[in-house]
């Protein structure tokens, strides 16, 4: 965490100097008046302040992955870009822990990875249709399966 003031946002928070790219963490976890409890994951693609990923890569990974990680968990509520470029955030119902959600996240990058198309690249069912690249959220992908043994460690201090 850093010596800021708290902020209300969880990533605001976060020392972003010291957490070391790729990684898979907890970002938020509330329990709802109800009972049901709602985690939120930070999937981190890149370093943070160092590299990020290019936009059409973004937008393809965000509709890849919105679709296909559903085919892995009904407890998927959401998967959201980050703004800064470097991950996603992923929504889930449910009380998970990392260590369980991984298996769900490598097995949307292996589907990805297989993909022929980006799903909902067209002007009908996306606002942007022609901003994407397959190729580029491949290669991301990748990049990430490629370093899985390094998804537990966020913090490289």
């Amino acid at each position: 965490m850093t010596e800021q003031p708290r902020m209300n946002v969880e990533s605001f928070n976060l020392d972003h100097r010291t957490v070391a790219a790729p990684y898979l963490r907890i970002a938020d976890r509330k329990e709802l008046p109800g009972g049901d409890v709602l985690t939120k994951f930070d999937v981190r693609f890149t370093q943070p302040n160092i590299a990020h990923l290019d936009s059409e890569t973004v937008h393809s990974l965000e509709h890849l992955m919105a679709e296909h990680m559903r085919n892995h968990s009904g407890d998927v509520l959401d998967v959201s870009p980050m703004g800064c470029r470097t991950g996603f955030y992923v929504l889930l119902v449910g009380d998970h822990t990392a260590q369980a959600f991984a298996p769900i996240l490598e097995a949307t990058l292996r589907d990805l990875l297989a993909a022929t198309e980006v799903p909902a690249a067209n002007e009908i069912q996306c606002g942007w249709g022609a901003h994407h690249t397959l190729e580029g959220a491949q290669a991301a992908a990748r990049t990430f399966l490629e370093r899985r043994a390094e998804w537990e460690t966020v913090s490289a201090a």
